[in-house]
């Protein structure tokens, strides 16, 4: 049985496979990924930023999956 989020995976994935492969962050929100990542090393989140980052990482790790189908995809 497959996992409920690998519908969406595979949907992101076959939007444009080539596109969600080479797709990466912009550079101000690589940049709030890093003030987030250091403010929760310091103990200093706020629970809206916490919020926020594990909101991030949801779906970056999401997204990571859809890089893999991507590739499975251009592959066959």
């Amino acid at each position: 049985m497959p996992k409920v989020y690998e519908e969406l995976i595979e949907f992101i994935a076959r939007l444009s496979p080539q596109e969600v492969i080479n797709f990466q962050p912009s550079a101000a929100s690589r940049k709030r990924l890093e003030t987030l990542l250091y403010r929760r090393r310091e103990a200093q989140l706020t629970p809206e930023e916490e919020e926020e980052l594990e909101n991030y990482l949801v779906l970056e790790h999401l997204f990571r999956m859809a890089k893999a189908k991507a590739h499975e995809l251009i592959s066959l």
